[in-house]
């Protein structure tokens, strides 16, 4: 870690932020297994809330990986720091009064902890949403392949399969997305976002 670098407060209060903006940031991290429906619902939420004109943005674990996380791969360590990246790059997007949307497999607790802590030290709003559905459910849909790659050996550390995934003990937003179509998942997350404030209520 380098020692000569000094970190620089900003002459803008979050509060003034919130005035000139009129939103107030958060992260809403969806997490769950490969093909439990995180991108889609992120994409479809992402929708629905430039829609409602909201600042918003979607971080997305493949499209990440294709430029700032490039570098790494998909052992526990690289997994450890991809996570690391991302729970900063959407603390500094929820600082900006963002409602920054991610979707990551995040498959340990004490990384999405991490995130969690980084945001709640710098007084932003962070809301864990588990994409849930069981392995049969998702190796059954298998768009990418990668489950059939994984039983058959071609892919080494394959969470779920040869690498663990620890579920949400106590996510905000509970998704069971064998019994729910992604526009009734978006609905439930616009719910949660409005009845904290997040977002006005709407009709929309």
């Amino acid at each position: 870690m380098a020692t000569n670098i000094t970190f620089h407060e900003g002459t803008v209060s979050s509060e003034e932020r919130h005035q000139y903006v009129q939103q107030k940031g958060a992260t809403i991290w969806l997490t769950g297994l490969s093909a439990s429906g995180k991108s889609t619902i992120a994409c479809a939420l992402e929708q629905h809330l430039l829609h409602l004109r909201k600042f918003t943005y979607r971080l997305d674990g493949d499209n990440i990986r294709f430029g700032l996380n490039k570098d790494l791969g998909f052992d526990e360590k690289s997994r450890n720091e991809n996570i690391r990246r991302i729970g900063e790059v959407s603390r500094l997007f929820a600082d900006a009064c963002c409602l920054t949307i991610t979707a990551f497999i995040s498959p340990y607790r004490v990384d999405r902890q991490f995130a969690r802590e980084i945001h709640e030290k710098a007084g932003l709003h962070f809301v864990e949403v588990f994409v849930d559905a069981p392995l049969s459910v998702v190796e059954q849909r298998d768009p990418k392949g990668l489950y059939k790659k994984a039983r058959a050996g071609e892919i080494k550390d394959f969470t779920g399969i040869s690498a663990p995934y620890e579920i949400p003990e106590s996510p905000e937003i509970h998704l069971k997305t064998d019994e729910l179509d992604v526009a009734e998942s978006v609905r439930m997350i616009t719910q949660y976002l409005v009845s904290h404030g997040y977002i006005p209520e709407t009709t929309q």
